[in-house]
């Protein structure tokens, strides 16, 4: 198992730590409504998916 061989620094860490970095969520518009939704998921304002309605709005 990989041990540290000396305690890194809050400065080393904080700095490694700030390179994490969020990314918006990905939006495409609904086919029918032209809502914005999330990709490869039925719409949740019109219940469609594919061209064809699978949910009960």
């Amino acid at each position: 198992m990989a041990v540290p061989k000396r305690k890194m620094s809050r400065s080393n860490t904080r700095s490694r730590r700030a390179q994490w970095k969020t990314s918006a969520v990905a939006t495409v518009a609904c086919p029918q409504c032209r809502s914005p939704k999330l990709p490869h998921t039925a719409c949740n304002v019109c219940g469609t998916y594919n061209g064809r309605q699978v949910l009960e709005v």
